[in-house]
């Protein structure tokens, strides 16, 4: 029996690739807004951080986000991000 598949997904911080699961994934849904989705299933265009601090300052300073959702992305969603997912994941 082969072993399942793990799909991975490329950080817009950093640049390299890691397990989908342990990323965080923010959404542009198609009704124009910016979400954090921590389940990975919400409708919309997706980008991966993967929850450095470091990482997630580069990604700002940078705007990867903006550029990756076609989108500007509110302050609501940065203080969002970096209070309650930045720094918290084992990635």
């Amino acid at each position: 029996m082969r072993p399942k598949k793990v799909p991975m997904r490329k950080c817009v911080g950093c640049q390299e690739m890691f397990p989908k699961k342990t990323l965080i994934r923010v959404v542009r849904t198609p009704e124009g807004n910016v979400i954090v989705d921590p389940t990975g299933k919400a409708n919309g265009r997706g980008a991966y951080l993967c929850g450095r601090s470091e990482c997630f300052a580069q990604a700002r300073k940078k705007k990867a986000l903006e550029r990756a959702l076609s989108v500007a992305i509110p302050d609501e969603v940065y203080q969002e991000l970096e209070e309650k997912w930045v720094g918290k994941t084992d990635a």
